[in-house]
């Protein structure tokens, strides 16, 4: 087939790879006249890293990354541990962590050496049967196939099958990638303070850019999006008091952001699409379905989606048998995973005043039973449910 694929994301450049290596023509479409990567840094887990093994990428990664043997926080005040999940739990599967522009040039470089033609200045505004409208002029197409990988903010969203369910989250976070500070942070960690459910910081080594590159850290600040004009204008002094009080050992890491630019402003959905797909048309990652961040499962879920799609379409002849199946395959992994986070987000970014103290103390107590561990340990590793389910 003739397929377009819309975002030079992790999602579509991953879906180019699979689907060129499985005998398709791919046309990607990018809105940036150079393509680039958005945000700071992620955890890839056991299943995307296995995703990405499989298109020949993961190697590069991993010697690029930082490994991830452990997801630990601790109250502010009482210095209680509140979260420690750890991946030997489940044995010796670890997780990534890895700078966004780091898994951007690896699929990039990968999807240019491929051959796989690119069309940047492309932005998607809309479709015309299976063409494409850009910059709401132009029209491509038709094409067999159109996958739009342009996240939960998508205009093609509209053109599903069904429509979709969202809500948007009062809390989100600001972020910056920072040199790594070293000792008395730990290496192999995502270490978090929270004072309350209003407010969380967090410290993740995420490796390297490039190779040879110094190694960096994402650190986040929780804060409501419509807080952020108000932070921003307030300037930093009293913020860096605060981050401080919170957590003294964050100060060398508080010194590089000397501008409130520095740190990005990032805003959260529940959304589900209930058929990700409409005629001639499937979504992917963010588009078909997005969570808060609390789990680490959002370039995973993108990239278990590109699995199952191009299993789908090497399974069934008729396209619309082929997403139909797709849908299938992912449908439960995807449900309980959006469920388990909008379960869990109210814990760590809310108002709420009962929720943290419930956190503090009983599942506090409860994460440290070996049976609680391993349970702690599959959800974060993506694999409490199986990711993909047979098509049988």
């Amino acid at each position: 087939m003739h397929i377009a694929i819309c975002g030079a994301g992790p999602a579509g450049l991953s879906a180019a790879l699979a689907l060129k290596a499985q005998g398709h023509r791919i046309t990607l479409f990018e809105q940036f006249e150079t393509p680039k990567p958005l945000g700071s840094g992620l955890i890839l887990q056991p299943t995307g890293l296995a995703v990405l093994d499989a298109l020949g990428v993961g190697s590069r990664l991993r010697g690029l990354g930082a490994r991830i043997d452990r997801l630990y926080g601790r109250a502010a005040g009482s210095d209680r541990v509140v979260l420690d999940v750890r991946y030997q739990a489940l044995g010796e599967e670890r997780g990534l962590a890895v700078h966004r522009a780091a898994l951007f040039n690896v699929l990039f470089d990968a999807v240019k050496a491929a051959g796989i033609s690119i069309e940047t200045g492309s932005q998607i505004s809309g479709l015309e049967g299976r063409a494409v409208i850009l910059n709401q002029l132009r029209r491509a197409g038709p094409f067999d196939l159109i996958i739009d990988a342009l996240g939960s903010r998508s205009p093609l969203i509209p053109y599903a099958s069904a429509p979709d369910v969202r809500r948007s989250l009062p809390y989100g976070a600001i972020w910056a990638s920072l040199p790594w500070p070293g000792a008395p942070f730990d290496p192999h960690a995502l270490e978090q303070r929270y004072d309350g459910a209003s407010v969380m910081v967090g410290v993740l080594p995420i490796g390297r850019q490039i190779e040879g590159g110094n190694p960096q850290t994402a650190f986040f600040w929780s804060l409501k999006w419509a807080a952020f004009e108000a932070w921003r204008k307030a300037g930093l002094g009293l913020w860096k008091e605060r981050v401080r009080a919170l957590w003294p050992e964050t100060a060398p890491l508080l010194e590089s952001v000397t501008m409130p630019e520095q740190m990005v402003l990032a805003r959260y959905d529940h959304h589900t699409l209930p058929l990700p797909y409409g005629e001639g048309l499937v979504f992917i990652g963010d588009s078909a379905h997005a969570t808060s961040p609390q789990l680490g499962q959002g370039a995973n879920m993108a990239l278990l989606d590109v699995q199952a799609l191009t299993a789908a379409l090497a399974a069934h002849d008729d396209l619309a048998d082929a997403l139909a199946a797709y849908a299938r395959m992912r449908r439960l992994h995807v449900r309980v995973y959006q469920g388990l986070s909008r379960m869990f987000t109210p814990f760590y970014q809310s108002d709420s005043r009962a929720l943290p103290l419930m956190r503090d103390t009983l599942v506090a107590a409860g994460s440290r039973l070996p049976p609680v561990q391993k349970l702690l340990a599959s959800i974060v590793s993506g694999r409490l449910v199986q990711p993909i389910r047979s098509q049988s």
